[in-house]
């Protein structure tokens, strides 16, 4: 066998009794997950806003980060909800390239699992007990959600994952939402089966127990645009693409109908500037189609204090080292300017 068994994991119990989760920071998450629930199930009209980095990277720009969208969040409190991005693991088309967090706490030093578990916990435990907020991850392995289940509010399914059966049965054992991409391809139906099989119960092997889901009645699609065979983008976020996943939603009997637009990747064809005028026109769709209204949830923006990106190395606090992102002074104006068109 070609792999190298370095050292045993501690299992995410361990991790949590390490750095537990007190009655104060558990009443947080609470009122936070049922204020969201509330949304996907059409009794608050707030928009969920998913917004932050493509990568979490350094725990002092991305907390320096939330804390300006604590200051926004106060200002637009009555219409929108914000859930910050906190992506401690990053898919990679090649498997090469950074990892994310997980792997490596910091992007210029050696992978370290043990270090990488310790600093994701860490990093979401602070943006919860500094600034009020239970954050957003994608699932990009399911073995590892549960050292931060207890802290999550959101959990997210990438394009490359949503044909996973093993991530389709460990979210049905969610209680809180998760949003489905479609896949690099745009095949809706693939991306639909996978919310049917993540609200259906299932029995199956997890982190070497036999276990049991009721299913989620929160798991939901998220459009991120899609990608041809000659590798050209093209999105799904227009008024025909919503009426279209609406139609597609009217066939199946799914709880709690909803999308979340990702005004990134394929959608904007990783040109970030173009994230303002997608978001706009979401909701410029939304007031003319109560169909899409009744459908459309949320936007996922993907955000940093400075625009662009850089590579690894480069010392530009504050800008992503993975996909390009919005500059904070831009995403404080979108913000705004998304409040008062609500």
């Amino acid at each position: 066998m070609n792999m190298e068994f370095r050292r045993k994991l501690p299992i995410p119990q361990e991790v949590k009794k390490m750095y537990p989760v007190d009655d104060r920071l558990a009443k947080i998450k609470a009122d936070r997950d049922e204020e969201l629930k509330r949304i996907f199930r059409g009794e608050s009209d707030k928009l969920i806003l998913i917004i932050g980095p493509c990568s979490a990277d350094n725990e002092e720009s991305v907390l320096d980060y939330i804390s300006r969208l604590r200051t926004v969040q106060d200002e637009v409190d009555e219409k929108i909800f914000i859930v910050p991005r906190i992506y401690t693991g990053k898919p990679r088309t090649t498997g090469d390239g950074y990892k994310g967090m997980v792997h490596q706490p910091s992007p210029s030093e050696q992978p370290d699992a043990l270090k990488g578990i310790i600093a994701i916990r860490e990093l979401h435990m602070r943006a919860l007990k500094d600034y009020g907020f239970s954050c957003a991850d994608e699932m990009l392995y399911a073995e590892n959600h549960r050292y931060l289940n207890d802290l999550l509010a959101y959990v997210a399914i990438g394009a490359r994952s949503v044909e996973d059966q093993h991530h389709r049965m460990t979210a049905s054992g969610f209680n809180i939402p998760v949003g489905m991409k479609n896949p690099t391809s745009g095949d809706i139906s693939v991306m639909m089966n996978s919310i049917t099989a993540a609200q259906h119960p299932h029995d199956f092997i997890y982190r070497g127990w036999e276990v049991h889901t009721t299913g989620n009645p929160y798991a939901h699609a998220i459009l991120r645009g899609y990608v041809d065979d000659r590798g050209n983008s093209f999105p799904n976020y227009h008024y025909e693409d919503l009426a279209h996943l609406a139609e597609n939603y009217a066939k199946r009997d799914l709880a709690n109908k909803a999308v979340i637009i990702d005004t990134n990747h394929a959608n904007s064809g990783k040109k970030y500037l173009e994230q303002p005028r997608i978001a706009k026109e979401v909701l410029h769709s939304c007031r003319h189609n109560s169909d899409i209204k009744q459908l459309v949830k949320g936007l996922m923006i993907e955000s940093y204090i400075e625009d662009g990106a850089q590579k690894i190395g480069d010392c530009v606090y504050g800008r992503s080292i993975t996909d390009p992102c919005l500059g904070w002074e831009k995403t404080e104006k979108l913000i705004l300017e998304l409040a008062d068109q609500l």
